[in-house]
């Protein structure tokens, strides 16, 4: 995301300089809002339809009647609230990391405009991807996924998931959600909008695939891959920005690009054949997770499949941007050196040309003839 620098003087209130500069705690106080519902009876109940998950239902724990109960969550129209609300705490927490981490480094650094662009969005997507994957690993980990793969495609009940599974959801809904605001306030580049409205259009339209139908325990897979992924090519960015002799750890990144992009494919390829790979039903119903037909088939694998290539056509791109830009840089610091190396050795020439004429022997004396 961009750079923005502080002004010390203080703009008209509700300006556009005055909302660029203060809009975490305009967010702030609109969350507070919402906390504060939670004092009075008469708006308790829409303040808890912000702040907490919506559309549980409780079933029993186990087969066994004294087994107790536990609590299952599917999704609904609420959602969309508690989207909204935690897409404000992700903008607190945007521009907490921007001006007490990322800004104070730019500033110690003194990157170039184009640098320091990199570097803050390269430091924002870090700090996400790495706690994703650390939550999203504690999750398939509690959830017996990596130790019984079988759950990816058997997961019992299918239509309903569990609280930290549902959370998990629906904060990668609000970060996702929250980077189109952000663009505004960051004061992001018009060249640069469309692809930022790419990447995030299609995390969205993954992420929200996998939660509308039920394929919780597969996305969260896929999510933890991808983001780690991310996560090693964003610390290599910001590596390479602080000191470029880090160049070799970018080159070693992109062999473990292309083998996560490989992983992602099978896995996905894998889990969705087992999981539709029963009998096929004619009447498939998305609210209760009944995606068992070809077409679902064909959708899933079409989205996971495009998705990666255009991932790797990016890279593809991006790298030979690079390369181009290197060869240029190479091309013209070679001109560079070559026309002071002329410069030079004609000053010297010059210099010399001057010695030889202020060195001309004077004409000799002529003999007076003797009377």
């Amino acid at each position: 995301m961009g750079f923005r620098k502080k002004s010390s003087k203080n703009p008209p209130m509700l300006s556009q300089e005055f909302i660029l500069q203060n809009h975490a705690d305009i967010a702030s106080c609109v969350g507070m809002f919402f906390l504060l519902g939670l004092m009075f009876e008469g708006t308790a109940g829409v303040s808890i339809v912000f702040l907490t998950l919506q559309h549980g239902v409780t079933v029993p724990a186990s087969e066994e009647p004294a087994s107790g109960s536990r609590s299952l969550y599917h999704y609904g129209g609420k959602d969309l609230a508690t989207v909204f609300f935690y897409m404000l705490v992700a903008i607190i927490i945007h521009a907490t990391i921007q001006e007490y981490v990322l800004d104070k480094i730019n500033k110690r650094m003194q990157f170039t405009k184009a640098k320091q662009n990199k570097f803050n969005e390269s430091g924002q997507f870090s700090v996400f991807y790495f706690v994703s994957c650390i939550w999203g690993t504690v999750i398939l980990i509690s959830e017996n996924c990596l130790a019984d793969p079988t759950l990816l495609w058997r997961s019992h009940p299918h239509n309903m998931m569990t609280f930290q599974m549902k959370f998990f959801y629906i904060s990668q809904l609000a970060y996702w959600f929250h980077g189109f605001p952000e663009l505004y306030f960051q004061k992001i580049r018009k060249q640069d909008i469309p692809r930022q409205l790419i990447y995030i259009g299609l995390h969205l339209f993954h992420i929200s695939g996998a939660y509308l139908l039920y394929l919780n325990h597969l996305g969260l897979l896929l999510l933890v891959l991808h983001y780690s992924v991310e996560l090693l090519s964003h610390m290599c960015g910001l590596f390479y920005f602080s000191d470029e002799k880090y160049q070799k750890g970018v080159s070693l990144w992109a062999l473990v690009f292309i083998l996560g992009r490989l992983t992602t494919l099978i896995v996905s390829v894998l889990t969705v054949g087992f999981h539709l790979a029963g009998s096929q039903t004619r009447d498939p119903d998305a609210l209760t997770g009944n995606v068992n037909v070809l077409a679902a088939k064909i959708a899933v694998l079409s989205s996971s499949c495009t998705i990666q290539a255009y991932i790797t056509w990016t890279l593809i791109t991006v790298w030979l941007q690079r390369w181009v830009e290197e060869s240029n840089h190479q091309t013209s610091n070679a001109k560079k050196k070559r026309s002071v190396t002329k410069g030079r050795s004609a000053k010297k020439g010059a210099e010399n040309g001057v010695e030889s004429a202020s060195r001309v022997d004077p004409l000799p004396k002529r003999k007076e003839k003797s009377s």
